[in-house]
């Protein structure tokens, strides 16, 4: 990672920050004043914290650093898509996108990963494999890079990586998100997307308030199997029991994501089975049709069997709604650009 051996305050949350204080001596109300700093006003020099002594200042300079994530390299779509590539301080690379909504509002797509252990067969980020878990800095740095860009109303944690496979890190980012004197992001506002790892699930629910959306993207064990190979360990039955003991508040839903393949998971049956799958649970279904890329194996379903598949589901009383495909231009997909610029730095 570093040579630098100081702490960097961007992986503690609250407490931890208040016992980090405690150590040198220092009042637990300084952990406030330093959290303010950092996130709200997005300082990483601590001789602009002019609210704390010249000492305070001097002591945390020698015991701390306040990392960052500045974006090495930045696409801008035709419809405001934006693409962002890091470089971590190991040189590793992550991507985290900023995808524009309705009304001038933005959601953040952000990694937990570098590389990603699942080996989804339609994933491009699964070809990589995993290299390591992100720490809960670096997780929460790409929320503080894509706020000094531009305002951000959504968090999801869908780039590249299975966040429930770096369960320890995701939760205290989370926790750092949260906090009300740092961003104050409220857990509504925040999904995270798994392919199903259903001890991580459950233990994801007993520890922190997060939405959840689960990647689906089949109606029989057969081709899930075929599709994400963690269906071999938590197949359809066991994910769907899980599922059903995720606790909810009364008016949320679990996303399921659904990304449709021709002559794959298209069919009315599937449709069909979907329903009957999701009978019982409080859904919505995410409708995705499949990201065509360069050596891809699948294709697209065709505008009409998508919207076959979707009125299905409405006829049956659930919730399904087409997410709409943003930054086609500039390769958004998890794994597009990173595999670009690996290909470019190995030429």
């Amino acid at each position: 990672m570093t040579d630098d051996q100081r702490i960097d305050l961007k992986s503690l949350t609250l407490p931890q920050m208040v016992e980090f204080l405690a150590g040198i001596g220092k009042e637990r109300f300084r952990a406030g004043q330093i959290l303010r700093w950092i996130y709200p006003r997005g300082v990483s020099d601590f001789n602009a914290m002019t609210d704390l002594a010249k000492g305070l200042r001097e002591e945390l300079a020698a015991r701390a650093r306040i990392s960052e994530l500045v974006p090495e390299v930045v696409e801008q779509s035709a419809d405001g898509t934006r693409k962002y590539l890091f470089r971590l301080e190991d040189g590793e690379t992550v991507e985290a996108v900023r995808i524009p909504m309705e009304e001038e509002r933005a959601t953040l797509c952000i990694s937990t990963q570098v590389g990603c252990a699942m080996a989804c067969a339609f994933c491009l980020t699964g070809t990589f494999g995993l290299v390591r878990n992100l720490t809960a800095a670096e997780i929460v740095n790409q929320v503080c890079a894509g706020l000094r860009d531009a305002p951000i109303n959504n968090i999801v944690l869908m780039g590249m990586g299975e966040p429930l496979d770096n369960l320890d890190n995701v939760v205290q980012a989370l926790e750092i998100l949260y906090e009300p004197q740092g961003f104050n992001f409220s857990p509504r506002k925040v999904t995270l997307s798994t392919a199903g790892l259903v001890p991580e699930m459950l233990e994801l629910g007993r520890r922190v308030r997060v939405n959840l959306a689960v990647s689906l993207n089949a109606t029989t064990d057969a081709v899930r199997d075929r599709l994400m190979p963690v269906n071999r360990r938590y197949p359809l039955a066991r994910l769907m029991a899980a599922c059903r003991q995720y606790p909810l508040a009364p008016r949320q839903r679990i996303t399921f994501e659904y990304i449709l393949i021709r002559d794959v998971n298209d069919s009315d049956q599937d449709a069909r089975r979907l329903v009957k799958l999701l009978h019982g649970v409080k859904a919505k279904v995410n409708l995705i049709a499949f990201n065509e890329h360069p050596g891809a194996a699948f294709r697209a379903p065709t505008p009409e069997r998508l919207e076959a598949f979707q009125t299905l589901l409405l006829d049956h009383g659930l919730v399904a709604v087409r997410r709409a495909s943003k930054g086609r231009d500039i390769s958004a997909a998890c794994g597009q650009l990173k595999g670009r610029m690996d290909e470019a730095a190995q030429l």
